[in-house]
């Protein structure tokens, strides 16, 4: 499980991430990547001092799951959670001081936590995010 300091939630931070982040598309997944390195000064409200901030060195990851996907509350509850436990995982593995936004397809209910981690691992390393990768 992700802890919230590791959660994109407010509005303008996923508006940030759509904006200016980089996009890989899979056939379930559509991830937008941002490095906050240069705007991480330009993010933190001064109601915002007790989180975490971006420069901290923390990835930052919000999770998308429209009705398209599936119009019931419980199967695209249950798909954020094998996201966010699927980033709990890899989130060490990327490089620092990035925001990742997650939106999951039409088709991504019948998917397994296998498919997710299998698509993830290809998308991020599409978008050159793994540590080393420059």
């Amino acid at each position: 499980m992700l802890p919230k300091s590791q959660r994109l939630r407010r509005s303008r931070d996923f508006s940030k991430v759509y904006r200016l982040g980089s996009k890989a598309v899979s056939a379930h997944l559509v991830v937008k990547v941002l490095e906050t390195t240069g705007i991480a000064d330009q993010t933190i409200a001064p109601a915002d001092a007790l989180l975490p901030s971006p420069s901290a060195g923390l990835g930052r990851v919000g999770i998308v799951v429209s009705q398209k996907v599936s119009k019931r509350a419980v199967v695209r509850n249950r798909l954020k959670r094998q996201v966010r436990a699927i980033m709990a995982q890899i989130l060490p593995q990327l490089r620092p001081h990035l925001w990742v936004v997650i939106n999951l397809r039409p088709g991504a209910e019948q998917c397994e936590y296998g498919d997710f981690l299998q698509e993830l691992k290809q998308l991020f390393t599409q978008l050159e995010v793994f540590h080393g990768h420059s």
